[in-house]
């Protein structure tokens, strides 16, 4: 059987192209290779080219020295979960111990992960057992901050002697309130006497 015969119409031919086509594009799709042989050694580039975008992943209580030194042996449990944020494990099997679990996976910074484990004597709190590497709010805030400045960060401050250097703004005369909707006048409603 022969598919196409030398008397058959042209009519056909445009369908058997698109056909072919299809085909030949499909095939080429096998053979191409997968995202993670493009990326370079680290996976932030394709081809060096391009960054692929990567959701960043937030899980738990972020803790840092200032809120851990606000907490204080003997503090109650509502206290402690006001200043520190409701643990990410308790346990039923050991009521006195509550961690709180915080990791950060973030485009363009390290990874971050730190445990925390709040240990209570009752309802008091006994102690805290927290890792040394424990940032401040700013080095926190500096280790995930992937916007990098050019030169000198902006003054955001001025010293008294520049403030004392401004001109004076000048006094406005103040502005008499206008009446706000339409101003109407009424004929009284009994007659004057």
């Amino acid at each position: 059987m022969r598919l196409i015969s030398p008397d058959a119409s042209p009519r056909g031919w445009p369908l058997t192209g698109a056909l072919a086509l299809a085909l030949l594009a499909l095939s080429g799709c096998s053979q191409m290779p997968k995202l993670s042989e493009l990326t370079s050694a680290t996976g932030d580039k394709v081809l060096g080219l391009v960054r692929p975008y990567r959701v960043e992943v937030v899980q738990g209580n972020v803790l840092t020295k200032e809120l851990l030194a606000s907490v204080k042996p003997g503090m109650p449990r509502a206290q402690v979960q006001d200043l520190l944020g409701s643990p990410m494990l308790t346990d039923v099997f050991h009521e006195d111990r509550w961690d709180y679990i915080f990791t950060i996976r973030r485009q363009g910074t390290e990874p971050q992960r730190r445990h925390v484990v709040v240990w209570f004597q009752g309802d008091a709190l006994k102690s805290v057992d927290a890792p040394n590497d424990i940032p401040t709010e700013r080095e926190f805030v500096a280790s995930i901050n992937t916007l990098k400045l050019k030169g000198e960060a902006p003054k955001l401050a001025l010293s008294e002697s520049e403030r004392k250097a401004l001109p004076t703004p000048a006094k406005q005369a103040p502005t008499a309130l206008e009446p706000m909707g339409p101003v109407r006048s009424y004929p009284p409603l009994e007659p004057r006497s």
